[in-house]
């Protein structure tokens, strides 16, 4: 009797956890594609939830949140986007929040090719200098932000050859295409080391702050995957993993 009482009580729990186990989508930020997947990875294996993300410019996520895309949650490259989402009533109140503050870095696939990054911009020895379009994204934007710094804009738009987004861009330099681009930190650092070619990591002074906002939208108000993804967000374990990717958290 008493073996028949644990096997019911096991099944319980477990017809309860598959009933509170949720899905959500969410739109995620293209520069934020491998800490996300990491995160998901981990918050999938500490709760029941499923979570799929699709990823791509910040312009486009919120051009396709506007245009009705079924996004429980967005997870942006900048602040301006989520700001106005729930300003126009499509995100949940109170829900945004700044989940990581990313990091330029003028990266070459090349191991010897970035050493000092501004001698090499105004020397322009290399065939294109690829960025992310600034129009779509943050990234792009900080790029022009730093090569105005430099005073560099104007001598190197013949070169420059513009990503759709942040994952372009990389493709661009990791194809050869472009000998040098402006990418994401977090695309080419692992453990707070670069893993791959060289770079020259852009100081924060040189470009706005490029502080990353998330915000619940409507459609996930009410699923509990969402809030309970947001919570390990704002956790030490996800803090963890975005301090690994060269990301810094409020």
């Amino acid at each position: 009797m008493q073996s028949v009482r644990l096997v019911l009580v096991a099944f319980s729990f477990m017809v309860a956890s598959s009933v509170s186990a949720e899905d959500a989508q969410i739109a995620v930020a293209g520069n934020f594609t491998s800490p996300m997947k990491v995160i998901i990875e981990r918050f999938e294996e500490d709760t029941d939830h499923r979570i799929k993300a699709s990823y791509g410019s910040t312009g486009k996520l919120y051009a396709q949140i506007k245009n009705g895309a079924p996004f429980d949650a967005l997870l942006a490259a900048d602040q301006t986007r989520p700001a106005r989402l729930e300003e126009e009533g499509k995100g949940l109140p109170g829900s945004r929040f700044t989940y990581s503050i990313g990091a330029l870095v003028l990266w070459s696939a090349a191991a010897d090719k970035v050493s000092d990054g501004p001698a090499l911009l105004r020397s322009g020895d290399f065939n294109r200098l690829s960025i992310a379009n600034p129009k779509l994204a943050p990234y792009g934007e900080a790029a022009i932000e730093t090569l105005e710094a430099l005073d560099l804009k104007a001598a190197l738009e013949p070169k420059l050859v513009m990503g759709e987004n942040i994952a372009q861009t990389y493709q661009f330099v990791d194809t050869g295409n472009a000998d040098i681009g402006f990418v994401a930190l977090s695309q080419v650092m692992r453990d707070g080391e670069i893993i791959k070619g060289s770079g020259w990591i852009v100081p924060g002074e040189m470009h706005a702050p490029i502080n990353q906002d998330a915000l619940i939208l409507n459609r996930g108000k009410d699923n509990p995957a969402v809030t309970e993804l947001f919570a390990y967000l704002k956790g030490e374990k996800a803090e963890a993993i975005i301090h690994d990717f060269g990301y810094e958290t409020e």
